[in-house]
């Protein structure tokens, strides 16, 4: 970031000294205001419920215009690294390191995160403690992290190779995890990952293979999840990744980091949009009933909601939802669910709420979370697990943050301050008297 020579002057109607402050400009997206030291100065906070209008952190990773509907990794245009960037881990490395890896790179690169997606043999003892009908993120929250307890040589975050070593582990032995948690809940025995095998191959093949079935891959089908994996992979300071940077300023172990993460994804406003959206189509059920939930939609006091469609930051079309749309035909085409009825409901509704005066008005375009529910389940993924994929993707972002915060020189442990409206000081009266 570089400081405008233009500054900003905060005056106030008391008559107190106005404040002045400096603004910084980035390489792309709005100045701000420095207003560190307005508390020292004024004896003020600001208040902004949510973080609508505060940067937290300067950043160098992942960009969002919201009005243009745009997404961008280390500056490369997600449309771009989706459809000509290769697989997943060239956009991990791109995330982790700034570049894109050239072909010597990216050997290496794959050669180390391959050779450690085993996770230790005790792990398995830590599934049988959880029930078989425990939700995958809290199995997931638990499990990761507990790594910690098995890889404690390199909980050094003030040691950079330790925190190269923590990040390659945490990207390789995700995928091992999920496929892990889901064969716990269908009481089938873990599969071991598979060495010569890609990232995303090697993923569906620890979920759906069997020692009597083992499962064969499909290049179709692979590069559907590797398409998941890459539009999901980051997202600027979404709140899973504040949650990651903030208990990451406490010098908490990269696992512990990535829990926290996990933890605020499993929450239904975060990462489980996929999930709901799915939920929502099982619930109108046909394409005759999309008139009755439309109208419940615009009604205020049905609480029926739109789910799948608009989004917090996109105030234009999701980028990433066109390319899940792509992949949608591509993957039920192969499997022959073209006329899958739920597939068709969800065309049906999209072309109505794109047509609909009421929702292109107020930008309810669908998103990527309508699309990926559909991909998923045709891959055979349960619905249980769509927010453990969103997870296993998100990963290698929340690493490319943690690492740039711990190497920022002006961080400082996270401590958002509040505007009191609770009691004043009073005193403790003996019990009779109360």
């Amino acid at each position: 970031m570089t400081n405008s020579e233009i500054k900003a002057t905060l005056s106030f109607s008391d008559g107190s000294p106005s404040l002045e402050m400096p603004i910084y400009k980035g390489t792309v997206g709005p100045d701000v205001i420095d207003i560190r030291k307005l508390y020292a100065t004024t004896g003020m906070f600001t208040y902004d419920p949510g973080f609508m209008s505060t940067a937290a952190c300067n950043s160098s990773i992942t960009y969002i215009d919201g009005d243009k509907g745009e997404l961008l990794y280390r500056g490369y245009p997600i449309e771009q690294l989706a459809v000509n960037g290769g697989d997943f881990l060239e956009t991990c490395y791109l995330l982790l390191n700034g570049e894109l890896p050239n072909a010597v790179e990216k050997e290496k690169f794959v050669a180390t995160v391959t050779n450690h997606t085993m996770v230790h043999e005790q792990m398995q003892f830590f599934f049988r403690g959880f029930r078989r009908d425990a939700h995958p993120m809290s199995v997931l929250v638990g499990t990761v992290g507990a790594l910690a307890s098995f890889y404690h040589d390199s909980l050094d975050i003030n040691d950079p190779h330790h925190r190269e070593v923590s990040a390659i582990r945490l990207i390789a032995k995700m995928p091992t995890l999920v496929a892990m948690a889901y064969k716990y809940s269908i009481g089938q025995p873990f599969v071991y990952p598979r060495n010569d095998l890609s990232y995303s191959a090697n993923f569906m093949h620890m979920m759906f293979s069997t020692p009597c079935a083992p499962y064969k891959t499909n290049e179709v089908l692979v590069r559907a999840l590797d398409r998941i994996l890459i539009l999901h992979a980051d997202h600027e300071q979404n709140a899973s990744t504040s949650t990651v940077r903030l208990a990451g300023s406490s010098g908490a172990n990269p696992f512990a980091c990535i829990a926290a993460g996990i933890a605020c994804l499993w929450g239904p406003a975060h990462g489980g949009a996929n999930e709901a959206a799915l939920s929502m189509l099982e619930e109108i059920g046909s394409v005759d009933h999309i008139p009755e939930f439309i109208r419940q939609v615009k009604d205020k006091n049905s609480g029926v909601k739109l789910m799948g469609f608009g989004h917090r930051v996109y105030k234009n079309y999701d980028p990433r939802a066109k390319l899940m749309r792509e992949t949608c035909y591509e993957v039920l085409q192969e499997l022959g669910l073209q006329d899958d009825p739920l597939f068709k409901l969800a065309m049906a509704l999209e072309k109505i709420a794109l047509e609909d005066e009421y929702f292109v008005s107020r930008k309810l375009y669908p998103n990527v979370d309508f699309y990926s529910g559909i991909v998923q389940r045709a891959l055979g993924i349960p619905t249980s697990l769509f927010t453990g994929i969103f997870a296993l993707a998100r990963t290698v972002g929340w690493i490319a943050q943690w690492k740039e915060m711990i190497s920022d020189p002006e961080q400082k442990i996270g401590r958002p301050r509040q505007l009191f409206v609770g009691s004043q000081t009073r005193d403790v009266q003996p019990i009779e008297k109360r």
